[in-house]
């Protein structure tokens, strides 16, 4: 079991607080995006980023928001739906990622939950030669705008089976993303994952597909979400 280092990550003028967790031999490092009022402490993406360990991939759980901007927020909910501002905190912490030793040879994923998967996404679109993959559990990449047409890295896109208006943006915002894409509905699962086995299954979902992706190499098994390919070859 890789255990959690916590450090402070420059972004911009501010520092961000980051656990970062890296298993021997990793396969890929995944950077976490955390959704609306949540922060590196959100009990549901720190049980995924565990079992992402065990699948050999390294991560950085981490803030957005500093503890000031988190008080600010919690009275006004405004900095939550600021997703150029949590996209330019996820894109310093993934360039972050990239000049450290231990990580700069990973290939580099972003998993996104609610706002954060919108965050997740625009900082795909403006790091395409660093950021191979992205997850989005319950997310809202409708909230990524024009961006999602930039967004040509393998993009896979869980929801709640439970969760009908999301199953619509999301369906919605795959269709004006290029790049290859997955969709997965658990069945049973609201918007926060909170039915018994969901988060398991997300979790496996995620690992099987940063692992395909960052490391090339093939968990073995079916995938159970189509994937599609639309645009120009690449």
């Amino acid at each position: 079991m890789a255990e959690p280092r916590s450090l402070a990550v420059p972004a911009g003028d501010v520092s961000l607080g980051a656990d970062v967790a890296v298993p021997p031999d990793a396969r890929g490092v995944v950077v976490f995006a955390h959704g609306s009022g949540s922060g590196r402490h959100s009990p549901r993406n720190r049980h995924v980023a565990a079992e992402l360990n065990e699948a050999g991939l390294a991560t950085v759980l981490m803030d957005l928001l500093t503890r000031e901007e988190e008080e600010m927020d919690a009275f006004t909910g405004a900095l939550r739906f600021d997703i150029g501002l949590l996209a330019e905190r996820v894109v310093a912490v993934t360039d972050w990622v990239a000049r450290q030793e231990r990580l700069s040879a990973l290939g580099i994923g972003i998993f996104g939950a609610s706002t954060g998967a919108a965050a997740a996404l625009v900082a795909a679109a403006r790091r395409p030669d660093t950021v191979r993959a992205v997850v989005s559990r319950g997310g809202r990449p409708d909230l990524a705008g024009d961006h999602l047409r930039e967004v040509r890295q393998p993009t896979l896109l869980i929801v709640g089976g439970d969760d009908p208006m999301v199953i619509v943006l999301n369906r919605e915002a795959m269709e004006r993303m290029p790049g290859p894409t997955g969709f997965a509905v658990i069945p049973g699962a609201t918007h926060l994952f909170e039915e018994p086995g969901t988060l398991d299954e997300v979790a496996r979902l995620a690992g099987e597909w940063f692992v395909r992706h960052l490391s090339g190499a093939h968990p073995g098994g079916a995938y159970p979400f189509p994937e599609r390919r639309s645009g120009p070859p690449r």
